[in-house]
């Protein structure tokens, strides 16, 4: 295989960008649809409470942002703050992370993109590269978390598509506004 090459590399950050930002958009949505009292909920002993996984979700995505502005994965840190108590505080904490990590990508030169990243070990990339697992991540956990929120009492945003709850609020809502 060849080495990626820069403009390659430009390229596919233009067509990931987008992508970040939709799934962001929606990740929030599950997040923010925690209930705040509900986030020592887990469906079993050995999964993450809903705040858990929620933190792990936005955590995770903004370091593999961040190693790919950074041209290197900085393993400091990364706990959660004492601060995030609530889901709502992590959907805030994850959408402040978010935005400062996208403009830093939306800066980075083909150089910068291409330049080989190691993974503790396991992987040696190119940085645009990491952007998918990225989304992978978020999207594969935001799944997980998705099926937290019934159980809970909460209401299951729209996520590819509009979800019942979403079509059952529509029509309430047409219902309550009467003929047009």
């Amino acid at each position: 295989m060849q080495p990626l090459q820069p403009e390659q590399a430009t390229f596919l950050l233009q067509m990931t960008l987008p992508a970040l930002k939709n799934e962001h958009r929606v990740t929030r949505k599950i997040i923010e649809a925690v209930p705040a009292e509900q986030g020592d909920y887990r469906p079993d002993g050995v999964s993450k409470t809903a705040l858990e996984l929620a933190w792990h979700i936005a955590s995770a995505e903004n370091f593999f942002m961040d190693a790919v502005a950074a041209g290197e994965f900085n393993y400091k840190g990364g706990g959660r703050p004492d601060s995030i108590r609530t889901s709502a505080d992590v959907a805030a904490w994850y959408g402040e992370a978010f935005q400062s990590n996208f403009d830093r990508l939306a800066r980075l030169s083909g150089e910068q993109l291409v330049k080989i990243i190691d993974f503790r070990g396991l992987f040696q990339y190119p940085a645009v590269t990491y952007l998918q697992f990225a989304l992978n991540h978020s999207i594969h956990h935001r799944g997980q978390l998705s099926v937290y929120l019934r159980p809970m009492g909460a209401k299951v945003p729209s996520i590819y598509g509009e979800s019942y709850d979403d079509a059952q609020a529509r029509q309430a809502a047409s219902a309550q506004a009467g003929p047009a």
